[in-house]
């Protein structure tokens, strides 16, 4: 038995989004160590074998060996003074519409009412729906459609009316 990529990435998600900061997962021949707070000191690590490298079974064969590139937060800009930045209450996949076939919950220039739905964010099979948390134009939006969201990384920005 190993781990499949899906099989690790819901658990990064999981740990993610909890207050665990370690955990070890043993499978057939693959250990999985994952610390919240960085890695032990290097005497430790000593005696543990290298882990193998995980990829999708889609990705070509040199695929285990590119990094995996993470959002940076950086990358968009902060809401100005006076307006509201709502941000992602989870580690999920931030989605516009409740169904693939439906018109997204709001656009940039969309006038919102305080609780209207904004988005849905999905873990494991679960959704959560993001409600606006002030009355207000959308004027950001901060995540792409199926797109894997951080906590506290910025989904929207309202400005109040």
């Amino acid at each position: 038995m190993s781990l499949r990529f899906e099989e690790i990435a819901e658990i990064l998600k999981i740990i993610d989004s909890s207050s665990c900061d370690e955990l070890v997962v043993e499978a057939g021949g693959v250990k999985l160590v994952v610390r919240r707070n960085g890695t032990t000191g290097r005497a430790e690590l000593a005696n543990e074998r290298p882990l193998p490298t995980v990829a999708p079974a889609s990705a070509g064969p040199l695929a285990a060996q590119q990094p995996v590139a993470r959002p940076s937060r950086a990358s968009a800009p902060a809401a100005a003074p006076g307006q509201t930045e709502v941000t992602a209450p989870m580690v999920g996949t931030f989605y516009r519409a409740p169904s693939p076939d439906a018109p997204p919950f709001v656009e940039i220039g969309t006038v919102v009412a305080k609780g209207q739905p904004l988005c849905m964010i999905e873990v494991m099979k679960l959704f959560t729906t993001i409600n606006a948390e002030v009355a207000g134009r959308v004027v950001q939006i901060g995540a792409n459609n199926g797109e894997l969201v951080e906590y506290g990384q910025m989904i929207f920005v309202v400005e109040p009316t």
